[in-house]
């Protein structure tokens, strides 16, 4: 009797596995799935540096175009202009020969070079102060721009 009710109780349980499986089959395949997924993430990976590279090719040739406010052509202000020449100039032409004329007389601060030492020909511009950081020089030349 204990072999004749392993047998029923056998068959039971190979039913009942045997409803699982398909469940269990279900949850084993997008495990495998994911297994190859994983392989074949390297070769997009691959696939994806190509058009990358190709990207950069096509960005060296575009060359970067300058803003045009500061491109264009300002009236330096009377005062301005002892310092720099009356010419029309872009506000980046200005700037340099603004630097220029502090680097030619030496008016940069030895201790804390952001300080600008005026002459009497940068006093005016400067409203009247006698030293600058370098920061409220550009927004004080700014002013004398027409």
């Amino acid at each position: 009797m204990a072999t004749a009710k392993k047998p029923a109780a056998t068959k039971t349980a190979a039913k009942k596995p045997a409803a699982k499986k398909p469940v269990a089959a279900k949850k084993a395949a997008p495990a495998k799935k994911a297994a190859p997924a994983k392989k074949a993430a390297p070769a997009k990976k691959v696939a994806a540096k190509k058009p990358a590279a190709k990207k950069v090719a096509a960005k060296k040739p575009a060359a970067r175009k300058p803003n045009a406010a500061f491109m264009k052509p300002v009236t330096p202000s009377a005062v301005l202009a002892a310092v720099i020449g009356a010419n029309p100039a872009p506000r980046t032409e200005i700037t340099k020969k603004v630097w220029d004329y502090i680097k030619k007389f030496k008016l940069q601060n030895e201790a804390n070079k952001r300080m600008i030492d005026a002459d009497e020909k940068l006093k005016a511009v400067f409203g009247g102060k006698k030293q600058v950081s370098m920061f409220e020089m550009t927004k004080l030349i700014s002013a004398h721009l027409k």
